[in-house]
């Protein structure tokens, strides 16, 4: 079916939703711990949207100052007052997500497979790097290919052809493998397959015209399919 596979990071491999523990811990002392799973999803939405903001713009910076402004955000928006050591704490933890339970398992059928698989990230190559090696799965991958390389964000279709670019790969021949359905339609919309993994079964997908070859519930799920 594929003769490479391209994963995304954040929210595909690693979960972003991985900071809650801390979150709880940081808001206990406000007596707001039932927050935590609310800021999580707020951060990352507003880290999405700004980096959204920022392609339009073209006034591109690494995502992870991207993560940041995000925080300061939502920080404010729900009144937690978080101080700046807890901002850096925050945002180390965030460099130390942890893989989803079911991506190591998946990656070493897809070696058995044969199967070529790579990282593809908004992420700059240092945080993904560290991110995939802390989680104990780097060596499954054979590169990462990050959008620092040409200064540009998903879903911009430069990212995907400078992916097809760094993998020497036809388009027919490239599959992206995502949770995130505007990952799935930019690279759909350059002429790449795309897979969606759909971690949360009630999870709606952009009603865009532009549809997933298919769609998964997991990793394991995608493997199964491959094998």
């Amino acid at each position: 079916m594929a003769t490479v596979l391209a994963f995304d990071v954040y929210g595909t491999l690693i979960d972003t939703h991985g900071v809650v523990a801390e979150l709880e811990q940081r808001l206990a002392g406000q007596d707001r711990s039932d927050l935590a799973p609310e800021f999580s999803r707020r951060w990352r939405d507003k880290q999405l949207e700004y980096s959204f903001r920022r392609g339009l713009m073209g006034a591109y910076v690494d995502f992870s100052h991207c993560t940041r402004e995000a925080l300061e955000f939502t920080d404010r928006a729900l009144q937690t007052r978080f101080s700046e050591t807890d901002k850096e704490h925050l945002m180390g933890v965030y460099a130390r997500l942890p893989a989803f339970p079911d991506a190591s398992a998946a990656l070493d059928r897809l070696a058995e497979l044969g199967i070529r698989c790579v990282a593809f990230s908004n992420g700059s190559r240092e945080a993904v790097e560290g991110l995939l090696e802390q989680a104990g799965i780097r060596e499954r991958f054979e590169t990462v290919v990050s959008v620092e390389e040409i200064k540009r964000f998903k879903p911009d279709p430069a990212v995907y052809a400078h992916l097809r670019y760094r993998l020497e790969s036809d388009p027919g021949d490239t599959w992206l493998i995502s949770s995130n359905p505007f990952d799935v339609i930019g690279a759909r919309h350059a002429g790449l397959h795309a897979a969606w993994v759909r971690r949360t079964p009630d999870a709606p997908f952009d009603p865009w015209g532009i549809e997933p070859d298919i769609t998964v519930p997991d990793l394991d799920a995608l493997a199964e399919r491959l094998s």
